[in-house]
């Protein structure tokens, strides 16, 4: 016969790298099925979550080499846990200004075009010298 059983558990837990201390609730699903198959189901948030030895890493820093105190520690231990965090400051968009309008199309095409310069000299100056490369040979006679 299938068998279930829900236990809430608080893990504290201390980051070896920055020293940071931090408190994780957990619901752990307790199940069985007929055949004596036992399987437990981490919760955090509410969102499966893995065991808290396997793999958890600091909020501080990122770091892995976290460790973690008995049931209860930090609760007799209140110096160890940092103040609340400090609620961030609101971002302040700065304000929309209006970007002037480009000029016309009229009034620009009056100007040469910088990518036609870029495009324009570099090929004037390979067909002059293919030109005169050409011609000399024509008249040296090779």
């Amino acid at each position: 016969m299938p068998d279930e059983f829900v236990t809430h558990e608080m893990w504290p837990f201390e980051c070896l790298r920055c020293l940071h201390v931090w408190e994780v609730r957990y619901v752990v699903k307790h199940l069985s099925d007929a055949y004596g198959n036992e399987a437990d189901i981490w919760l955090s948030g509410g969102v499966p979550a893995p065991p808290p030895w396997a793999g958890t890493s600091c909020p501080g820093c990122g770091a892995y080499h976290v460790t973690w105190f008995p049931n209860g520690y930090l609760a007799r231990h209140p110096e160890l846990v940092s103040g609340p965090e400090p609620e961030p400051e609101p971002v302040r968009v700065p304000d929309v200004t209006r970007v002037p309008a480009r000029a016309p199309a009229a009034r620009r095409s009056a100007r040469p075009g910088r990518l036609a310069v870029a495009l324009g000299v570099p090929l004037a100056l390979f067909v002059g010298y293919e030109v005169y490369i050409n011609l000399g040979v024509v008249h040296m006679g090779h």
